[in-house]
């Protein structure tokens, strides 16, 4: 029995130096919207703004420790995973996933940073499709990270982006979010697919700013919806309501 009875987000993923994201960003994502957080950690990078300069992969066997404890110190509602980088993390990640299916889970695939550099090696990323997304309530990829998963071109389109999300969401038997941040236009929109439903369209005005870390924000903010027991349409427009008031926020 958890220790800490307080609902509780556990955030799975890797540090950014730089603080604009990783588990900086969903630390932060989640105090803000009223939630704790407990963490584990898959790696340390120094990063800037512009560049990933190092990365230390921790143990897989750590990774699983501390989702363990974690899970034991607290009452966790939620999980939300982002980088882990690793064949052995993801198998290790899954395995103590698989002992809790009562647990929803939110996966942001990452796959690069913002600045380009690679923070999953190259042979994960089949296992990361095969043995972690089909434990998930819900995947979050880019339109860049969707087409790295589903084997294809960078969607051109939203009926191209549609398509690609459907064939991923298929293929690991869990809803998909695609992203639109990267595409072209006067909104930004993100589209959710789930098995044997109709697509589902979130949109807002794009915005003249960037900021790094908004996918870091956004499946956070998807999780505490969905630890305070809303439906998975609601956590998606909340959040993407959450991502847009931090866009248009002073700077």
């Amino acid at each position: 029995m958890a220790m800490n009875p307080q609902s509780h987000v556990l955030v799975v993923a890797g540090s950014d130096s730089s603080g604009g994201a990783g588990m900086t960003r969903d630390v932060a994502t989640i105090a803000a919207l009223g939630l704790k957080s407990c963490v584990a950690l898959t790696a340390v990078t120094a990063q800037t703004h512009r560049s990933v300069e190092w990365i230390e992969h921790l143990p897989p066997a750590l990774v699983a420790a501390q989702m363990r404890a974690a899970l034991a110190a607290n009452s966790v509602k939620a999980i939300k995973t982002g980088m882990l980088g690793t064949n052995g993390a993801i198998a290790e990640a899954a395995a103590v996933l698989r002992n809790h299916p009562e647990i929803p889970v939110v996966l942001d695939p990452v796959l690069a940073a913002s600045s380009g550099g690679a923070l999953i090696m190259e042979d994960a990323i089949s296992a990361l499709r095969s043995r972690l997304m089909p434990l998930c309530r819900l995947v979050t990829p880019n339109l860049p990270e969707l087409a790295v998963l589903t084997g294809s071109d960078i969607a051109v389109d939203e009926a191209s982006a549609c398509g690609q999300g459907e064939e991923l969401s298929r293929s690991v038997s869990t809803a998909v979010l695609v992203k639109g941040g990267h595409a072209r236009g006067n909104e930004a929109a993100d589209l959710l697919l789930q098995p044997n439903r109709p697509p589902l369209r979130f949109a807002a005005a794009r915005l003249p700013r960037e900021m790094r870390g908004t996918g870091c924000v956004l499946s956070s903010a998807i999780a505490v919806s969905i630890a305070l027991g809303m439906s998975l349409e609601e956590s998606v427009c909340a959040a993407k309501q959450h991502v847009f008031d931090a866009l248009a926020g002073p700077k």
